[in-house]
């Protein structure tokens, strides 16, 4: 379900011609010419898709001249023939889009190998349709499949079959009604779709009123990432497209609202505030000041100042205000404490350990990791506290009988030192993040979803670029099992390099650290 090394489905942009070529190569042409100019002016990855049935063994020899279902009728009416359409799909690609073409029957995959598109997109009609998907299967093309009137269960096996066969694939949340109501279009399904599968693109077929561009930018909000819209040309015979296909001007203005939400959507990562935002979150600050005049190598504690705008540069502010300050220099009532004429303390031990526990809590949250309520948590930091945030982890223990579960986890950057254990055989399953272990002098990263085995006496070490969450599944753990490469380690009082507190230690940390 990992499409991270095969094709790159992301922002992908399908122009569904259909059935809008009337039949039509001329018109065809016309359509492909539109949605490349677009692809050019807006510079995006783009699709056009047809659509393939062989008419002759698709309907029933009955129907061939029925009214009803209307389909039939319209079908016929636009048929084009094979060397129509390779004319076609060669045309789209000399104007730099994809092609894309979707097969309604077994016979259809065959001739779309054989013109040789670029990938296979599956109808709504069709998802569940098991003797198509298998002839699809057969090929090597990249597939999306449109989850139109499914249940989340038919999604489940569509994802499993593609999965199971190797194929690179992707899904589009997508409602069969033509046009759809905005009320009915249940954009929330794109999010369940992502949490889900997490590691599959998931996509957006829309088929709403195509005046209203604004939908796209709640659907890639929402995770989406292929579009599809269906697209036509009209001409002197065709004064007017159908209720949800789109003009050039509608499809400029829809692919510009992509653009604006794409651009607004930012970062993937936590973002790096700009200077013109901490500019402006200084102007509002309150700076630190004396209440009264304060000697040199003073202590300074909240009775001897007041906060108050404006904040100055390198002036201390009411958000990082720490006890045991000591001024460098005599201060006047009304002046400010100026970072460069004060000596800071270090942050209170009790204090590191609370910060860092924010960190992992957000971590554990980030990665959906529920702890319950009954467990002990070990801050392990080898070198003291002051250096916890480059050597160390926190081992929280789940379980310790003859079986031992514990979750360990190390922010960016922490490394654990070397050691081995004389008694306890352990396993590391990694959950969330990337971990770089080096285990009897052979290095390796580890990532989400893979495992490595310590056998006992092995020496072993571990550390994090990404932050890491991690399971150890072990034999029992004991205090007394765990040797270190550098002496000093071993040597240190355990109180100095571990501190044990139950559940968060909320109220314990005082307890457990003089300062």
């Amino acid at each position: 379900m990992n499409n991270s090394e095969g094709y790159n489905f992301n922002d992908l942009f399908v122009f569904e011609m259909a059935n809008n070529h009337q039949g039509s190569i001329d018109l065809g042409k016309s359509i492909i010419e539109m949605c490349s100019e677009l692809s050019k002016k807006h510079k995006i990855r783009s699709a056009i898709k047809f659509q393939f049935r062989q008419l002759k063994s698709f309907i029933h020899p009955d129907y061939i001249n029925a009214d009803e279902p209307t389909h039939i009728k319209r079908f016929l009416s636009t048929k084009l023939s094979k060397k129509e359409f390779k004319e076609m799909a060669e045309y789209a690609k000399s104007k730099g889009l994809i092609t894309m073409c979707t097969p309604f029957d077994e016979d259809s995959v065959d001739v779309i190998d054989e013109i040789g598109f670029d990938i296979i997109k599956i109808g709504s009609c069709s998802a569940i349709d098991w003797p198509l998907l298998e002839k699809v299967s057969e090929y090597n093309y990249p597939v999306i499949i449109s989850t139109g009137g499914l249940e989340i269960n038919d999604v489940d096996k569509i994802v499993s079959f593609f999965d199971h066969k190797g194929i690179d694939f992707a899904i589009m949340h997508c409602v069969s009604m033509y046009p759809t109501p905005t009320e009915l279009l249940e954009l929330n399904q794109i999010e369940i779709f992502k949490s889900r599968y997490p590691n599959i693109t998931i996509g957006w077929s829309t088929h709403e009123d195509p005046n209203d561009s604004d939908i796209v930018m709640l659907a890639h909000a929402k995770g989406a990432r292929i579009f599809e819209k269906h697209v036509g040309v009209t001409n002197k015979e065709l004064k007017k497209l159908n209720a949800y296909s789109a003009t050039l001007k509608q499809l400029d203005n829809w692919i510009e609202k992509y653009k604006k939400a794409k651009s607004a959507s930012g970062s993937k990562n936590h973002i790096i505030r700009t200077s013109e935002e901490v500019k402006s979150i200084n102007e509002l600050r309150r700076g630190v000041y004396a209440k009264k005049t304060i000697k040199k190598g003073a202590e300074i504690n909240l009775n001897d100042v007041f906060f108050a705008m404006p904040y100055n540069d390198n002036q201390f502010f009411s958000g990082i205000w720490k006890e045991g300050l000591v001024t460098k220099k005599k201060l006047k009532t009304n002046e400010a404490l100026m970072m460069d004429d004060l000596i800071i303390p270090h942050d209170k031990k009790r204090l590191i350990l609370q910060h860092h526990t924010h960190k992992i809590k957000a971590m554990l949250n980030e990665a959906k990791i529920q702890l319950g309520s009954d467990f002990q948590v070990e801050f392990s930091h080898h070198y003291g506290l002051e250096k916890f945030q480059e050597y160390g982890a926190v081992l929280i223990t789940l379980v310790n009988r003859l079986y031992c579960k514990k979750i360990i986890i190390q922010t960016p950057g922490q490394e654990h030192p070397s050691h081995f254990h004389k008694k306890k055989e352990e396993t590391f399953y990694v959950l969330s993040g990337e971990l770089n272990t080096e285990i009897d002098g052979v290095k390796r990263k580890i990532s989400a979803g893979e495992q490595v085995l310590v056998l006992p006496g092995v020496w072993h070490s571990f550390n994090t670029k990404t932050g890491v969450i991690f399971e150890e599944l072990s034999t029992t753990h004991y205090n007394d099992d765990s040797f270190y490469k550098d002496k000093k380690i071993n040597k240190m009082h355990k109180s100095s390099r571990k501190t044990y507190v139950d559940h968060w230690g909320r109220f314990l940390l005082d307890e457990k650290i003089s300062n």
